[in-house]
């Protein structure tokens, strides 16, 4: 199986999110790392848009992978996936908004899985017809097969 199916279940995947702003969007993530696993949205927030203010995580053509370490809370990596229902602005490189999202919590700690999982999603966002089929995925388990792939 691949990393990514190792840190990401159907019941991690969200379909048709209506967003409206960025912050928005972190805050939503915030949310489901809370209800999913217990942890403090605002920590969870906090950790991404702290990563944000580096430098967009938007990729381009429509995909961002918001992403953090997460000290003290965790103690494996965490992720979630959200289709949005419109296309939000995520300051991506290419000017484009964006509206495939996965975000990734990882530990103090971390190794270098995380890496190996963010190369594994440019693989997979990479491809147009990857991310098409993304965007006309009918539930969260044919979006996890894409991922997975």
């Amino acid at each position: 199986m691949s990393l990514i199916g190792q840190i990401l279940s159907a019941d991690d995947v969200l379909l048709d999110v209506e967003i409206s702003s960025k912050k928005r969007l972190l805050e939503e993530i915030a949310q489901k790392v809370h209800d999913a696993r217990g942890i403090d949205k605002e920590s969870v927030f906090d950790c991404l848009f702290a990563r944000e203010k580096l430098g967009s995580t938007g990729l381009g053509h429509g995909v961002a992978i918001p992403h953090g370490r997460l000290s003290g809370m965790i103690s494996d990596t965490i992720a979630v996936f959200l289709r949005l229902k419109e296309a939000v602005d995520f300051d991506s490189y290419d000017g484009k908004p964006v509206n495939l999202v996965f975000a990734m919590l990882v530990p103090e700690n971390a190794g270098s899985k995380h890496l190996e999982v963010l190369s594994q999603l440019a693989d997979v966002f990479s491809s147009k017809t990857s991310r098409e089929a993304l965007l006309a995925a009918n539930n969260a388990e044919d979006v996890l097969s894409i991922l997975i792939q």
